[in-house]
């Protein structure tokens, strides 16, 4: 495929999901109607509109009509792109560009400038502060693709050696440890051998951050409670060197979890909602629901179908499970409480409340994540329990 039928393929899918349907599912359904496009098509496609979907409202907003077309125009214009290069060109191409659909309108709101739902706006500003603006226009770019090495099996250079005999190109990462940052190649990771042997793991390098602030003298048993994939199972594994009890309420988010402690060789033991009774915990990480908004680059789709109704419901969800988190920790245990989300509601704020509402624990650090060239936006809030838990 050309460069113009890609920009031809990324109208079509762009079109479905102005029709309701989800960036993930119009570019599956495109795929399986298009079955002569390559890898490389699909992942050019999919780089195009996910480029829109990250500048939704200052891209549609700016147009005289609401459709695929008008969308993708606003995109490449500011780009600065030729569109005789691209439109009008084959039987494959867009036709031809009218010089109204250049006449694109003037933004009118701070929200739609910087691509933030009009509702969280207010709420973003009071988060963020000075740093609004401009944490608004990072998540308007693609995301760096960090690997997270597994120090029970290399060294990060042992990592850096193998990927780049398969053509996977990275550098240290400057502050984290474990972290690799992905220059060339990344769409090959899981087909290499440093990834199949689980020499590496693909994992946010703010995420990895939060591991490495603990001591690695923890006092078992270590829950990993809200596990889900189990990334965080199998970095606690890999940096603690012991057994993790992996849990979530939905079961079935962890369905590949045993895949991949096999390949990682960890110790991870998936627990049910039953057998968290039976113990006390020295560790629990909680990395709770959240809206999400530190990895927005990722998963823009996102930032726009998320309500002001859902994220209330979210900070309800997250009070109630820091509040069930705690009582699994035994006298003088850790726990680690958690967001992807760079909000203020979703994090200080929550665990101002919890402190507020028990004597229990002591706080000790935490720290905000700035989703920037070196990771995600995250955030994570260090606790210790301070009475003995009766018998």
């Amino acid at each position: 495929m050309t460069p113009a039928a890609h920009i031809a393929a990324a109208i079509e899918i762009l079109d479905l999901i102005l029709a309701g349907e989800h960036a993930e599912a119009s570019l599956n359904r495109w795929g399986r109607f298009n079955r002569f496009a390559g890898s490389g098509d699909r992942n050019a496609i999919r780089d195009l509109v996910f480029a829109a979907l990250r500048q939704k409202s200052s891209l549609t907003k700016r147009t005289k009509d609401i459709s695929g077309r008008s969308w993708i125009i606003a995109l490449l214009q500011k780009q600065e792109v030729n569109f005789d290069k691209y439109f009008g060109v084959s039987k494959y191409s867009p036709t031809k560009i009218t010089k109204v659909e250049l006449d694109l309108l003037p933004l009118k709101n701070e929200y739609d400038i910087y691509d933030i739902p009009s509702w969280l706006w207010p709420k973003w500003k009071a988060s963020l502060g000075k740093k609004a603006n401009d944490v608004a226009n990072s998540l308007k770019e693609r995301a760096n693709i960090f690997l997270r090495v597994n120090i029970t099996k290399g060294t990060r250079k042992d990592a850096l050696q193998a990927l780049e005999k398969e053509g996977i190109i990275s550098n240290l990462h400057p502050t984290v440890s474990t972290a690799l940052v992905v220059n060339k190649g990344y769409r090959k990771i899981k087909n290499s051998r440093a990834y199949g042997s689980g020499l590496v793991e693909l994992q946010d390098a703010s995420s990895q951050a939060s591991v490495l602030q603990l001591s690695m003298d923890q006092s078992g048993p270590i829950l990993d409670f809200c596990a889900g994939g189990g990334g965080k199972s199998l970095a606690l594994s890999a940096f603690l060197n012991q057994p993790i009890f992996a849990y979530d309420i939905n079961f079935e988010r962890m369905k590949d979890l045993p895949k991949r402690a096999r390949r990682s060789s960890a110790d991870i033991r998936i627990i049910e909602s039953e057998d968290l009774k039976n113990l006390y915990y020295g560790l629990v990480f909680c990395d709770a629901p959240c809206s999400g908004s530190g990895t927005w680059r990722r998963d823009p789709e996102g930032k726009w179908s998320l309500t002001l109704k859902e994220y209330k419901n979210l900070l309800s969800v997250q009070a109630n499970i820091l509040n069930t988190a705690s009582k699994l920790v035994k006298s003088y245990g850790t726990l680690l409480y958690a967001t992807c989300s760079i909000l203020e509601d979703e994090n200080e704020t929550q665990i101002k409340k919890f402190l507020k509402n028990s004597n229990e624990w002591i706080f000790q650090e935490d720290k905000l994540f700035i989703p920037n060239e070196l990771g995600d936006g995250f955030y994570y809030s260090i606790l210790k329990k301070k009475i003995k838990k009766p018998n």
